[in-house]
């Protein structure tokens, strides 16, 4: 049997008394689209951060392909071909939308320190950041510095800087975390075009139940740090803890 493409198997986080993390287990199969959804404080950016090497785990095991990533670095754990955004945006405010995207291309070579202005690198990620803004709807936007961008677009613009790393497996830390009712409808339609040529696996935290069930193939539930419920989208959606928990009884 092969094994799982991204797999985490009985994590648990703790910080001191508390119990962030508690024996999760959820297996993301290749090409995969899977939310992870569950109340403030169940422990979603905590795994996100654990899969991504930015916390240890206490305990348990992360592997992709069937290669152990605990204990890894995030800046290692990138290179295998994990890519997230973050809850809150991190950008080069000052750069332009550009320049952030080509940096985040540029640090996946392994020659990254010996890119020069000017250099054929340079201008080899320069047309990777273009393109990559092209598909986040960002072109007009490329020559604006980041940090005056609307939160939407700095939104997308993470998600192109995250892509430009050329990640097997993409994370979204919450999207459309502060976007109106319009800039969350442009962010799902060209999240959904971007992902329907399949080949990526995401792995989304989201707390819009639109948002997720517009995009996503497979939920799991994260209650208190615990796995509640695990499995197809609709399935899911109807499963009473699910609704207790979280949902507020939406059917």
């Amino acid at each position: 049997m092969a094994a799982p493409y991204l797999e985490c198997e009985g994590l648990s986080r703790h910080f001191g008394a508390l119990a962030a993390l508690d024996g999760v287990t959820m297996r993301v199969e290749s090409g995969e689209i899977r939310a992870l959804i569950g109340p403030n404080g169940a422990g979603k950016s905590t795994l996100f951060n654990v899969i991504t090497g930015v916390l240890a785990p206490t305990a348990g095991v992360v592997r992709f392909k069937g290669e152990r990533l605990s204990g890894l670095p995030p800046h290692e754990v990138c290179a295998r071909g994990l890519s997230r955004t973050f809850q809150i945006t991190a950008l080069f405010s000052r750069l332009s939308a550009l320049e952030n995207v080509r940096l985040a291309a540029q640090a996946r070579s392994a020659q990254r320190w010996r890119i020069l202005p000017g250099g054929p690198a340079t201008h080899q990620t320069l047309r990777e950041g273009r393109q990559w803004l092209e598909r986040l709807g960002l072109s007009a936007l490329a020559d604006t510095p980041a940090g005056l961008l609307s939160h939407g677009d700095q939104r997308l613009l993470e998600v192109a800087m995250a892509l430009a790393q050329r990640p097997e497996v993409l994370l979204l830390d919450e999207p459309t975390q502060g976007l109106s009712v319009e800039e969350t409808a442009r962010t799902v339609d060209i999240l959904r075009a971007l992902l329907s040529g399949g080949g990526l696996t995401v792995l989304l935290v989201e707390h819009d139940m639109e948002v997720v069930f517009s995009l996503a193939q497979h939920i799991t539930v994260l209650n208190r740090g615990r796995v509640i419920a695990d499995g197809a989208t609709e399935a899911v959606r109807q499963d009473p803890r699910v609704q207790e928990a979280y949902l507020g009884g939406l059917a």
